[in-house]
């Protein structure tokens, strides 16, 4: 679950940084991604988009085709989101924007219950459903393959910011977007291509995690609740911060589920307000300093 969070939680950071915005819909992408896996597997196994697949049906061919489905999609509503609810407001004082992606996403999460109805979708893993032990505990190869799965995405996106042009341009335009655009540098194509990329991770997170949770409309609420929380707490322009906060509310939650599960939510955002009254940019973050 640490995973989860940190993968949308490094989605907040860099739509953050780049235009002081985010998607405060991001549950109802997360949620979105795991119903159109669903039916992706079910296009290919059945020849139909609704209904409830069989653990046969869920091959890696199937479960492949369901991740690509699910990240074009959401990458497609990522360029309508910023340019039907943010692009406006970019720059502009005021918070017209939250407003806005929550709108958009409540637009989403109705059209989907529409779509899939309200019940959750049980969905096998390609990995099956059996127990690996590892000193002692119970890891199911679903939670292997998350884990592994963000590891290698956060290294190659680390990669990219620090080494690449694209990653560059998006750090000169998280510094200055004035400055970059006298450069050359396209910062509204960039802004495009980072609300795209962001909710291309809420898919990859939702298609994921949808053999462990279930897929459901409702599943993502408290899932980018919590990451958006991973963000702040690692620290929000630091995408490094929030992969770190990601993974240390996962921990954190494990932990205290192992004494009181009922106190998991409690010790979460506990943690987060001790550590914000000591350090308001998060862990990792910075405090800059204003010229007036």
């Amino acid at each position: 679950m640490g995973s989860v969070y940190a993968l949308v939680a490094f989605g907040f950071s860099i739509t953050y940084t780049t235009t002081k915005t985010f998607n405060f819909g991001q549950g109802a992408f997360l949620a979105l991604a795991g119903l159109i896996g669903i039916s992706a597997i079910l296009l290919v196994s059945q020849g139909k988009l609704i209904g409830f697949p069989n653990p046969e049906d869920v091959t890696w061919g199937t479960f492949l085709f369901a991740l690509l489905a699910a990240m074009l999609v959401l990458s497609l509503l990522g360029y309508v989101l910023y340019v039907t609810a943010i692009r406006h407001f970019v720059g502009e004082a005021g918070l017209s924007w939250v407003m806005s992606t929550i709108g958009f996403g409540i637009i989403i999460q109705n059209l989907a219950l529409l779509i899939w109805g309200p019940a959750p979708i049980a969905v096998a893993s390609p990995l099956g459903e059996g127990i690996i032990t590892v000193l002692g505990t119970g890891v199911r190869p679903q939670e292997i393959l998350v884990f592994g799965t963000t590891l290698v995405l956060m290294i190659v996106f680390d990669w990219a910011l620090h080494k690449t042009k694209m990653g560059k341009a998006v750090r000169a335009v998280a510094f200055s977007k004035t400055a970059a655009s006298l450069m050359g540098i396209n910062a509204n194509a960039v802004a495009v291509a980072v609300f795209a990329i962001s909710s291309a991770l809420a898919a990859i997170a939702g298609v994921m995690v949808a053999p462990i949770a279930t897929a459901s409309v409702f599943v993502g609420t408290l899932l980018s609740l919590k990451a958006f929380s991973a963000a702040i707490l690692g620290g929000l322009e630091n995408p490094r911060g929030c992969i770190f906060g990601g993974f240390l509310i996962g921990l954190l939650e494990s932990l205290i589920g192992l004494w009181y599960s009922n106190l998991r939510e409690i010790a979460v955002f506990a943690l987060i307000i001790v550590v914000l009254y000591f350090r308001p940019a998060g862990i990792l973050g910075r405090v800059h300093a204003e010229k007036v």
